[in-house]
């Protein structure tokens, strides 16, 4: 072999081998932080919000009787911790964006996510390596939640409570 090929086949291996870091540190940042946020897009959101006028406050529903009000960590490193449930789901992990975030070494970035849906609660894995726990069973789909009914992420329990 000569040695302009040699050399050619050396750039092109570290060329390579330099793609393959550059991918794997962005795929270990976006398990620790969540995906990238496009900030044009919150701009433009932002500004169509100021534009539209005051914003009208919105009817919370009359809560009923038997249903949760709060979503409480019952063991783990957050315990005693309380969220109030609302319409919005609730993102459960390790990202800097998710509303309870949880430093676990089992818990991905973007974990779990419990929400309405028609007056039942539900929790969701949303894709993470070790999984979420409802009970002694591990997710595969959205399962509704009762009341009292530990969801478990890594060392953290979770349960709804009225």
């Amino acid at each position: 072999m000569s040695d302009l090929t040699l050399m050619l086949i050396r750039i092109t291996f570290l060329c390579v081998l330099w793609l393959f870091v550059i991918m794997a540190v962005g795929v270990i940042r976006t398990d620790l932080l969540g995906p990238a946020k496009n900030k044009s897009k919150r701009s433009k959101r932002s500004e169509e919000r100021r534009s539209a006028g005051p914003a009208r406050p919105s009817r919370a529903p009359k809560a009923r009787r038997n249903e949760p009000r709060a979503l409480v960590v019952t063991k783990g490193p957050l315990a005693g911790t309380s969220l109030n449930l609302t319409s919005q789901p609730i993102v459960i992990g390790r990202a800097n964006d998710a509303t309870l975030v949880i430093n676990d070494d089992y818990a991905s970035g973007r974990h779990a996510r419990i929400f309405s849906d028609e007056g039942r609660w539900i929790v969701e894995d949303l894709g993470s390596t070790n999984g979420t726990y409802l009970g002694q069973q591990r997710l595969t789909s959205p399962q509704p939640i009762s009341v009292g009914q530990p969801i478990r992420i890594g060392k953290t329990v979770l349960e709804l409570r009225k």
